[in-house]
């Protein structure tokens, strides 16, 4: 998802008033973002990403992603994916 900040705010935290939508990642965003976790060893991770002249960067990687306002952007049941994820990898 994309996140979009409110007028007057530099962050765009959806608990700081930012704003999301959804979004379909290029190969390159979605590359560089599992790269970004493998290269700490996280199975599951949120990436945060800025797009740039120079293609994706990696702004911030978090071990344990909120998933509400994943959920409620993507209408996907990510949470169930995740448990999956880990059932089939422990």
């Amino acid at each position: 998802m994309k996140h979009q900040v409110k007028e007057g705010e530099f962050r765009s935290n959806l608990h700081s008033g930012g704003k999301a939508k959804f979004i379909e990642f290029s190969d390159e965003e979605e590359n560089r973002a599992i790269k970004a976790a493998n290269l700490l060893g996280l199975g599951i991770a949120g990436v945060d990403l800025l797009q740039s002249n120079k293609g994706p960067l990696v702004m911030e990687l978090n071990s344990s992603p909120g998933m509400e306002g994943i959920e409620g952007t993507t209408k996907r049941d990510n949470v169930t994916k995740i448990i999956n994820y880990i059932e089939i990898n422990k």
